[in-house]
């Protein structure tokens, strides 16, 4: 009677082995299979994990027996999916008072008198703005891109311009809530002191004074 090959197959899209043959062949073969498969996925890190397995499965098969009776399988999955990158998450705009009324001035003559020229003095003017005339002692993100739309600039990523503030400029500092701020007095400073004023008016004095003023 004639003896059947013996098989050795590798499926490596779905991870599965096989291997074919009498229990001596199998007992012969598998640790040198395991050092296979091993070997094969050390060399695919670097080169790709189907293209390395199909030049092992090549060579290797090249020396198996030609006897089988005995079926032995393996199953092995390899994840060689790579997670993506941490993406900001999208925040939405929360709803907060910055018209001008009687009792303070509104955020656009604000912004009007203090001219910031990037994203870090904007959001700094924002949490100036909304911690003493709003008084808030945290500042939500989303508000701050309220503020954004009622002045109509073009909002960042707020909580990338957020967090390096924090840390390089110091004009505002962490809150408990993960999605607020509180303006330093480093923040509170530059924003009172450093930024340009227009002639004759005083930032804290509210609005409506302002104009009996100038009356």
């Amino acid at each position: 009677m004639s003896v059947p090959e013996a098989k050795f197959k590798i499926n490596a899209k779905e991870g599965i082995v096989e291997l074919e043959g009498t229990s001596t062949f199998v007992d012969k073969h598998l640790e040198k299979f395991e050092e296979l498969f091993n070997s094969a996925i050390r060399e695919a890190i670097g080169r790709g994990f189907e293209q390395v397995l199909s030049e092992q499965e090549q060579r290797y098969t090249k020396s198996l027996p030609l006897n089988t009776e005995t079926k032995l399988t393996a199953n092995h999955t390899i994840n060689t999916s790579h997670s993506s990158p941490k993406q900001c998450p999208t925040l939405p705009p929360i709803p907060v008072d910055l018209k001008v009324n009687e009792k303070k001035i509104g955020l656009r003559e604000f912004y009007a008198q203090k001219k910031p020229s990037n994203h870090y003095e904007r959001t700094a003017v924002f949490a100036y703005y909304l911690s003493h005339f709003n008084k808030k002692t945290e500042i939500r993100y989303g508000e701050l891109l309220s503020c954004y739309e009622e002045v109509d600039e073009k909002k960042p990523s707020i909580v990338d311009i957020v967090k390096n503030s924090i840390r390089y400029k110091g004009w505002l500092e962490p809150s408990h809530d993960k999605f607020a701020t509180r303006l330093t007095i480093s923040g509170e400073n530059f924003v009172k002191f450093d930024l340009p004023q227009q002639a004759g008016q005083l930032v804290e004095q509210p609005y409506p004074a302002q104009l009996s003023l100038n009356r």
